[in-house]
């Protein structure tokens, strides 16, 4: 029976091939690639936006925490931090993490157009109230050293 090859060789002579063979292929396909049906995106995310107006922070930041998920994670964070639950602050920063990467960098519902369009803001006041949350939780919930 001959030796099987190691992955790494396989990895190594594939991507090799693809770099350079199928390239001449890949690149029609990024230039065809419908990126003027997403044009009219805004029309659909968000119709009340007046085209040319500019989306701040704060407006992004609302909208963002107006989304069903994000509304029960602040419901399940506030009893969290009303039963001071460490192990339940923990599975929410964990959730928070998820949820805050999911709607702020990646392209869920056409986010990228809506950037490029200028309907669709910067979410890093979303982000800063989401870690400063989760640094909250921890600390309020951890427990407290005994100065003996």
């Amino acid at each position: 029976m001959p030796a099987k090859p190691s992955p790494a060789s396989v990895a190594l002579k594939l991507g090799g091939s693809l770099r350079r063979s199928h390239l001449r292929y890949l690149i029609p396909l990024f230039v065809l690639s419908p990126n003027s049906a997403l044009a009219q995106s805004c029309a659909v995310m968000r119709p009340d936006w007046i085209p040319g107006t500019e989306v701040s922070a704060v407006s992004e930041a609302i909208l963002l925490f107006s989304n069903p998920i994000v509304l029960i994670l602040l419901l399940a964070s506030a009893v969290a931090i009303r039963f001071k639950s460490k192990w339940g602050a923990l599975v929410l920063v964990v959730l928070w993490t998820v949820i805050t990467s999911v709607l702020a960098f990646t392209d869920f519902g056409g986010r990228a157009a809506g950037i490029a369009e200028g309907c669709v803001g910067s979410a890093s006041l979303f982000i800063a109230v989401v870690a400063a949350l989760s640094v909250a939780m921890i600390l309020y919930t951890s427990p407290k050293s005994d100065p003996r």
